[in-house]
């Protein structure tokens, strides 16, 4: 078995990658640490994911065969938090619960069309200690 730090990268095909980028930087706080005209390469500070938003035309904001993708929050109270940064951000909310008591969710679309979930997750036996 390999050691990894787990599925980490992402890449987006978008129209404008700055624009895409300020999306992810106002809600999640990610910083741009690799930049060029063709992609913005961003991370969340103090992880190690990483999301690439690529330069592309036509195909962009389907997701194929991938159906969302998903950030983790660390306080189940911040969900509230996370729709108003959706919102503020030009992004739109699809859909918010909770799967089971504690558990609270959010189906959210960015400003490309990309269905993005925030969600609480309680703690799993495959959870790091």
């Amino acid at each position: 078995m390999l050691r990894t730090f787990g599925l980490t990268h992402l890449a987006l095909r978008v129209p404008n990658v700055e624009r895409s980028f300020g999306f992810y930087e106002s809600v999640f706080g990610m910083v741009a640490v690799y930049r060029s005209e063709e992609f913005v390469q961003a991370q969340t500070p103090g992880a190690r994911d990483v999301l690439v938003f690529e330069r592309a035309e036509g195909q962009t904001g389907r997701t194929g065969s991938v159906a969302h993708f998903g950030f983790r929050l660390t306080d189940p109270g911040d969900i509230d938090a996370a729709a108003k940064a959706v919102t503020a951000a030009g992004g739109s909310i699809e859909e918010q619960g909770e799967f089971c008591p504690g558990e609270p969710y959010l189906f959210a679309r960015d400003r490309d069309g990309y269905l993005v979930e925030i969600w609480y997750e309680l703690p799993t036996s495959a959870d790091p200690h």
